[in-house]
C-alpha cells in the first residue's frame, strides 16, 4: 500500500523505525503508534518508501 500523503509517509517511517528497534516505541504517538500496532514491517516499508514528490501534505 502506498502512502496517500506526506504526513502518512512520515508516520509510517516513524513506525518502521520503531519496528526495527532504532527508536523507542514509547516515542510514537497518534497515527505512527497505530501503524506500529496494526501493520507488518513489510507493509510499513512499502508505505514509507512512497515517493513524496506528488503527495499532498495531508490527506483529505
Amino acid at each position: 500500500m502506498k502512502a496517500k500523503s506526506k504526513a502518512q509517509q512520515r508516520a509510517a517511517g516513524a513506525a518502521l523505525s520503531a519496528k526495527r528497534g532504532d527508536t523507542k516505541v514509547s516515542d510514537l504517538q497518534g497515527a505512527s503508534r497505530e501503524m506500529y500496532d496494526d501493520m507488518s514491517e513489510a507493509e510499513l516499508e512499502d508505505m514509507a518508501s512512497t515517493s513524496h514528490d506528488d503527495l499532498p501534505d495531508e490527506a483529505d
